[in-house]
């Protein structure tokens, strides 16, 4: 007869899969109970892991909830580089950029997470690090590269992308942080298509530029 196998440590792939279930279900766990109902017990008891397990991967709650905007970050920004590395025309690319950012900014895991970082200074540096300052960056290099080609006129690329931002989300985000609905998507690509046309119009190359 056969001996049954061996139960060892879980394969590095096992252990990667089982992690990014922690995380999902502590992601599901804090938009259904917000940051102060969510607890490594009902993250474990979700996940089917064991609190153990969420010790060892992430060391606390706060840790948790790093690793959450760490994960969100990177698919943000793989998202923002794809779309930037695109062939479309200058309009459709920040077009799509700006409406892509509106809904991320104003979905229910942004809004989420942005309330669970406000509430620690750590966090709130670890949003901004891996969210703004590396967004911005992916953004300002592709308009800088739109002033090379010649065709907008980019005199400080970070400056531009801020113009953009601004003219994009407005005063959105915070309305919705503070619990307001937000705007459907057909509004969201309305605004997002006349950010655009704005932003476009105020970094036009007049006629005479060489």
């Amino acid at each position: 007869m056969t001996a049954p196998p061996r139960r060892g440590r879980p394969r590095a792939g096992e252990q990667a899969a089982r992690r990014q279930a922690a995380l999902d279900a502590a992601l599901a766990e804090l938009l259904e109970s917000g940051v102060e109902g969510l607890t490594m017990q009902a993250v474990a008891a979700r996940a089917g892991s064991s609190k153990e397990s969420l010790y060892s991967w992430f060391g606390n709650r706060h840790g948790l909830l790093a690793a959450l905007i760490e994960r969100q970050a990177e698919q943000t920004n793989a998202a923002v580089a794809a779309a930037l590395g695109s062939p479309a025309d200058p309009r459709a690319t920040l077009t799509a950029l700006a409406e892509n950012l509106l809904r991320l900014l104003l979905g229910e895991v942004s809004v989420a997470l942005n309330r669970a970082a406000m509430g620690s200074t750590d966090l709130a540096a670890l949003l901004l690090r891996h969210g703004r300052h590396t967004t911005g960056p992916l953004v300002e290099a592709y308009l800088a590269d739109l002033s090379a080609r010649r065709l907008l006129r980019v005199p400080d690329p970070g400056e531009a992308f801020q113009l953009l931002y601004g003219l994009t989300v407005r005063d959105l985000q915070i309305r919705v942080l503070l619990g307001e609905v937000p705007p459907p998507d057909a509004a969201l690509r309305a605004f997002a298509t006349t950010a655009v046309d704005r932003f476009l119009t105020l970094l036009a190359r007049e006629p005479h530029d060489t």
